[in-house]
């Protein structure tokens, strides 16, 4: 090249599709060989799709996928055929073992180096991915000019969003998620309702266009479902139960079905500028009807009565003739300092993200104990993180580690008293630790008083 010619790069305008797998770390820790199976023969299922619509797999990345098109149209059209065909490949597969996948499309200006392709239209295809629904298609305001009109699948508009690293927000389109027939499941998988009013609380929707936010979300409705179990004439299932659903496109009659409840909360959550909003409906699982919806929205720093409001105005349709002030007396708020509330839903998160990252949550769990040193949700989860460095063998001092689990154990039992989970984190600590196990099956036993959905099999 001669001194002072420019750079030549190459560029070309393409349809990126990026796709990847919901929950797939979750999916490898609970059967790794039979995940990674499954994987693959999905793929092999959707390569010639592909083809068929003249795309090229740029890359593959361990559950996602980079792949471009010279048309928009192709592009929209083979992630509509994907997602039809991976719908019909979970037909009969219970909830928590389906594969399910996230696409997002974006019409942009790339850089071409060798077999990869790079820039800020293969990152905006990948941030549409990220906020896309399970099952669902997310497109850019760019690739929908392009297939207005001229496909079938019918796009909705979301709005702007902001995406990660992206400078300007994004106006997005969505397709409505491909969805598994209510036939597909087994009927053997249905359970009795039981002699009182049952809930589900599902996954709020992150409305924030930050996957990073997602922690905030699920901790929001962790802290509804613990709200409406306190309410001792409603049963409430337990959140490692209805977060099954998590990223997926469900049924709520079939989830009425699998979990034996007569009702279903579902919402969203969008947290940015200070403020939080939330948007829920209840509704009657077995007829679809629509109860009750409403919109709240408060600055950050109120996050408690918001949570207090939603649980309150629930558990007031459900039972009319109990009134809605008899749940909001019944909330026994573990913490008020909201720093020490965000550090426990990131520690939160983080553990039940992959048992090898206990260590990272226990550090964030002991800040939150920092500022609130009796924030009893918050010990208890301490105190198994102490326990699984004992037990796991990850400990630098095994010892240590079993004094400051039984500490934070006994402290949860004190601060906690009526907080079905902490309960059980403080029982399971101090029985495997030596104390008395006719008082830890107490303790057990008054974890499922507090909350009988427990009896299910799920400890939360």
């Amino acid at each position: 090249m001669q001194a002072g010619s420019p750079d030549r790069v190459a560029r070309r305008l393409a349809a990126i599709l990026a796709a990847d797998v919901v929950g797939y770390s979750r999916l490898m820790e609970t059967d790794e060989a039979g995940t990674a199976r499954m994987l693959r023969e999905h793929r092999a299922a959707a390569d010639p799709l592909v083809a068929e619509h003249g795309g090229r797999i740029v890359k593959t990345t361990g559950d996602g996928m980079l792949i471009e098109f010279p048309s928009v149209v192709g592009a929209v059209q083979c992630a509509v055929a994907i997602q039809k065909l991976m719908a019909e490949r979970n037909g009969g597969i219970p909830a928590k073992h389906r594969m399910e996948w996230r696409v997002g499309i974006h019409l942009g200006d790339i850089l071409i180096e060798g077999e990869d392709i790079l820039g800020d239209g293969v990152n905006i295809a990948a941030r549409l991915e990220g906020i896309a629904e399970p099952s669902g298609i997310c497109i850019s305001e760019d690739a929908f000019r392009q297939v207005r009109g001229k496909i079938e699948t019918e796009f909705f508009d979301g709005g702007e969003q902001t995406l990660k690293n992206i400078a300007r927000p994004v106006r997005v389109y969505r397709a409505r998620p491909a969805s598994v027939p209510v036939s597909a499941v087994p009927a053997a998988t249905a359970l009795p309702l039981p002699d009182k009013p049952s809930i589900a609380v599902l996954p709020f929707q992150n409305m924030s266009g930050d996957p990073e936010q997602e922690y905030f979300v699920d901790g929001m409705v962790e802290e509804i479902i613990t709200a409406l179990s306190r309410i001792r004439w409603l049963f409430v299932i337990a959140r490692n139960s209805s977060f099954t659903y998590k990223g997926q496109a469900v049924d709520l009659k079939q989830v009425g079905h699998e979990l034996g409840v007569r009702y279903v909360l579902e919402g969203s959550v969008r947290k940015g500028g200070g403020r939080v909003r939330i948007t829920a409906q209840l509704i009657e699982a077995e007829t679809g009807a629509h109860l009750w919806a409403d919109r709240f929205d408060d600055p950050l720093e109120d996050v408690f009565d918001l949570q207090d409001k939603v649980a309150s105005s629930v558990a007031g349709v459900i039972e009319p003739a109990l009134q809605a002030a008899e749940a909001a007396r019944s909330v026994n708020r573990p913490t008020t300092d909201l720093t020490a509330y965000d550090l426990y839903l990131r520690a939160y998160a983080v553990a039940i993200s992959s048992a090898s990252r206990f260590p990272e949550a226990l550090a964030l769990m002991s800040q939150a104990i920092a500022r609130d040193p009796n924030y009893g949700p918050a010990l208890g989860y301490a105190a198994i993180c102490h326990f699984r460095a004992v037990t796991d063998a990850w400990s630098k001092d095994p010892e240590a580690d079993t004094r400051q689990a039984i500490d934070f154990a006994r402290r949860a039992l004190v601060f906690a008293r009526d907080d079905p989970s902490a309960v059980i984190h403080a029982a399971t600590v101090l029985a495997y630790f030596g104390e008395d196990i006719g008082s830890m099956i107490a303790l057990v036993d008054r974890a499922l008083t507090l909350n009988p959905s427990f009896a299910r099999g799920v400890v939360h």
